[in-house]
């Protein structure tokens, strides 16, 4: 998967509606289109969410939800990046690259220090050419029974000078997003 952006590429827009409709306007209609059926977790909907079109048509997503979180005991918020999506077709042109750059300026708004992600391992060195680093340790996520590890690789990104992760053990207070 390259990241690098074509000269014409269009400017991502906010969306003002993402639903079923539109995720399968970009990816089909398929039953994992991300690949995390899996791992049987129950995931929530983003809030905002940035996309590109061409054409008239949708070709590009990401998502934001702000979260509740527990670092080292300590409660804090972090941004959720989720829902990342390019339609099969136009990967390798730096779409996903344009739609996360808009999700993340957006965040940059909202207050929280760090944007998190989940991703499966093939994905990893995408998301660090766009200057995410991977957490090495066991995230934990609720779900219907409790907490349970997450077991796709954890991601975060500053969103402000000077953001550090803090150190100590960390529970999304939330499902996934």
């Amino acid at each position: 998967m390259s990241d690098h952006l074509s000269p014409d590429a269009p400017a991502p827009e906010r969306l003002t509606r993402y639903t079923k409709t539109e995720q399968s306007e970009i990816l089909g209609d398929g039953d994992d289109p991300f690949g995390v059926a899996h791992t049987g977790l129950t995931w929530l909907p983003k809030e905002d969410h940035f996309g590109i079109r061409l054409g008239g048509r949708l070709v590009a997503h990401a998502g934001l939800l702000r979260l509740p979180l527990s670092i080292g005991g300590v409660e804090s918020e972090v941004m959720g990046v989720g829902g990342v999506a390019v339609s099969p077709a136009l990967r390798g042109h730096g779409l996903a690259r344009l739609v996360i750059s808009a999700a993340l300026d957006h965040a940059r708004t909202l207050g929280p220090r760090h944007g998190l992600l989940f991703c499966r391992p093939p994905l990893v060195p995408f998301y660090e050419r766009l200057g995410w680093q991977a957490l090495d340790q066991e995230v934990h996520v609720e779900q219907h029974d409790g907490p349970v590890p997450m077991p796709l690789r954890t991601m975060w990104t500053p969103l402000h000078d000077g953001a550090t992760w803090p150190p100590g053990r960390v529970r999304l207070r939330s499902f996934p997003m």
